[in-house]
């Protein structure tokens, strides 16, 4: 995949994200973070069917979306994506910035909106802060964005299956949130659409400020590195007169 290719639907993609988080978050400061939609129906049935496996299973799916985890998934998406060691570098600390600006901007809106989470009671797991958008589902979301870029980019072969797994890790992290009960769906829905925005937006970025990222492929390498053909009888022969 080239990353020029993905510039298309990138623009629409912001601006479809944006929209839906900003009117999600409208409808959140309006109910003054009360539950919405289906908010208080999934919250009633993920507390209904918790078997001990499934909220075991489900604590460890959602301790990878916080933590030391998604940034070193994150450091390890910039140096697949570098070409030698000092772009190498440079795309890892790249990568680990801008998960930390989401995830600043995410506190922001956080703490400006300031829903409270779903009952106490109800929680299967520790939590703390604010509720919208979900932390571990925007971690989560922004980190596999990455990394799915970076397969894409530059892994040989399986690229697409590889990339398909890494999106349903995202996709788990967010669901586990709802059904440990720490979070409402609208929480876990925003987290989605707001990583979807600046993931986005870094795609244009990339595509504007290193149009070099992702020229070549994983096999091919740039054309000043393809060896001089060596010169040797036949092109003596063909600069010899003919007789």
């Amino acid at each position: 995949m080239n990353h020029r290719s993905a510039a298309g639907p990138a623009l629409p993609a912001a601006l479809g994200c944006l929209v839906a988080f900003t009117l999600l978050a409208v409808e959140v400061a309006g109910h003054h973070g009360a539950p919405l939609l289906m908010d208080s129906a999934l919250e009633s049935w993920s507390v209904r069917h918790r078997p001990a496996m499934a909220v075991a299973v489900a604590r460890g799916i959602t301790s990878t979306g916080t933590g030391v985890i998604p940034y070193l998934l994150a450091a390890l998406a910039g140096v697949v994506v570098g070409r030698g060691a000092r772009q190498r570098v440079v795309s890892a600390v790249a990568a680990l910035a801008f998960l930390g600006a989401v995830q600043l901007v995410r506190y922001g809106v956080m703490s400006a909106l300031a829903r409270p989470r779903p009952p106490m009671g109800d929680w299967a797991a520790r939590a703390s802060g604010w509720s919208f958008p979900s932390g571990h589902t925007t971690t989560s979301a922004a980190t596999a964005g990455l990394l799915m870029a970076a397969v894409l980019l530059r892994a040989p072969r399986n690229k697409r299956v590889l990339a398909t797994l890494i999106g349903c890790w995202a996709v788990l992290v967010g669901l586990s949130r709802v059904y440990l009960g720490v979070h409402w769906s609208t929480d876990v829905i925003g987290g989605w659409l707001f990583s979807v925005f600046w993931l986005s937006v870094g795609i244009l970025l990339l595509v504007r400020f290193r149009p070099d990222i992702g020229r070549y492929g994983p096999r091919s390498r740039p054309p000043s590195a393809e060896p001089a053909e060596p010169a040797g009888p036949a092109h003596l022969s063909d600069r010899s007169p003919r007789i």
